[in-house]
């Protein structure tokens, strides 16, 4: 049986990656289906048609046509990574400013299994929303992998967007399913 990844990046530097990580995803047997907030979508722009004919889906990053079929099967678990402080926060305040953080605010009340892991800085970190987005969404059954165990926030301006371990994304998406 076929299990189906919805892959929402947010515009950090780990999106980079992703064509790899979609490859891992799809040898642990899931049918992935990307999805960008458009300023990522902005940052692989060169890389789209490549990425729809490795995932063989349209990559998304806008809401479609009231009325319109959706071009993705339904999702089994829906994981967000990199998501940034922006994303994560509207998210924790069922704000949706884009159309990936739209479906992970509405799959919480679908109760669709979600996995998060946030790509912040330590100064991005420390603001005290931060902290009370990541306990709503932890209380409202999302896994979020934050601090120990996931992403372990950096100095700012030491990025280490190889270091990203997108390996943890995954493992908890196959355990999420």
């Amino acid at each position: 049986m076929t299990r189906t990844l919805y892959l929402f990046c947010a515009a950090a530097p780990p999106i980079f990656h992703v064509a790899g990580v979609v490859e891992d995803a799809q040898a642990r047997g899931w049918d992935v289906c990307l999805g960008l907030t458009p300023t990522a979508a902005g940052w692989l722009e060169d890389s789209l048609s490549g990425l729809e004919t490795l995932t063989g889906h349209p990559v998304r990053s806008a809401y479609r046509m009231p009325g319109g079929g959706d071009v993705w099967p339904q999702a089994d678990v829906i994981a967000f990574a990199p998501i940034t402080a922006n994303s994560l926060n509207a998210w924790a305040l069922g704000l949706t400013p884009s159309w990936p953080v739209g479906v992970v605010v509405e799959g919480i009340g679908k109760r669709i299994p979600t996995v998060a892991m946030p790509c912040v800085n330590q100064a991005l970190a420390a603001h005290p929303q931060v902290d009370r987005s990541v306990a709503m969404l932890r209380e409202a059954g999302v896994t979020v992998l934050h601090g120990a165990g996931g992403w372990v926030p950096n100095p700012s301006g030491q990025g280490r967007p190889a270091e990203y371990p997108w390996h943890l994304v995954l493992d908890a998406a196959d355990r999420a399913s």
